[in-house]
Formats: C-alpha cells, sequence, structure tokens
C-alpha cells in the first residue's frame, strides 16, 4: 500500500494557553466538507516544519511559528497509508485567509465534536479535547 507523508497545523490561539484550536472543511474531493488540521504533503527535499511553513502560506496566507509534535498519526484509508505529523502552532503573521478550504473555524472543548472530522483525525481530535483544551 502506498505511503503519503503529510504535516498538519493544529492551529491554537497559544501555545503556552491553548483554549481553541483551528480547523478547516474540505473544499474538494471525495471528503469534501470534512474538516481537518490544515497542512498537505511534504515535498521531495523538505523537512517536516518547512512543508508546514509552506503549506500554511499557500493555504491560509499566514505565517505560523511552530511548537513541538503532538503526535504522528498513522491510518490506513482504502487507498493509501497516511502518515500525518501533527504540530502545535500559533499565528505570528496573517488573518487565515481562506484559500482552499470550504470554511474555517476557531473550535474550543465544547465546540470540537460539532463538526464532521477525517476519520485520521479522530483520535488527534479526542487526545487534543482530553489533555489540551
Amino acid at each position: 500500500m502506498k505511503t503519503i507523508r503529510v504535516v498538519a497545523a493544529v492551529i491554537c490561539d497559544s501555545i503556552k494557553e491553548k483554549h481553541r484550536i483551528f480547523a478547516t472543511a474540505r473544499g474538494y474531493g471525495q471528503f469534501k466538507g470534512w474538516w481537518e488540521f490544515p497542512g498537505g504533503k511534504i515535498e521531495q527535499g523538505e523537512s517536516p516544519k518547512e512543508a508546514l511553513l509552506r503549506e500554511i502560506r499557500e493555504e491560509l496566507d499566514t505565517e505560523v511559528r511552530i511548537g513541538d509534535l503532538i503526535q504522528t498519526v498513522e491510518y490506513d484509508y482504502p487507498e493509501f497509508h497516511l502518515s500525518m505529523d501533527c504540530y502545535w502552532c500559533e499565528v505570528e503573521k496573517g488573518n487565515l485567509v481562506l484559500k482552499e478550504a470550504q470554511e474555517g473555524r476557531w473550535l474550543t472543548r465544547e465546540t470540537i465534536n460539532s463538526v464532521k472530522w477525517l476519520p485520521a483525525d479522530l483520535g488527534l481530535v479526542e487526545k487534543i479535547k482530553r489533555f489540551y483544551l
């Protein structure tokens, strides 16, 4: 099975005090309208952090400060295996302009389950809700 390596930014209001996180709804493909953390594929020759900075610039027209790795999600979709490095991030410069997503939203502990998350993100969402928000 083909493995796809990606990175995801769990953008929070503050890396030190996390009260809410930013998520986006996919604007394309099989999972259009499902929610995820912004990010994307790691290109040849890029480190995960370089890929994350590039992807957030491309998708949200925003510069982020990257914090700690939360976890690497390993998930089998029917067509491929996903390996996703998920990092805490906070906005350094910019306004989170949606360039690819159909919607974006700040979520809190109370609202994090109000959206339909992509299957690969469900375990991470529960971990964030339980231990960080």
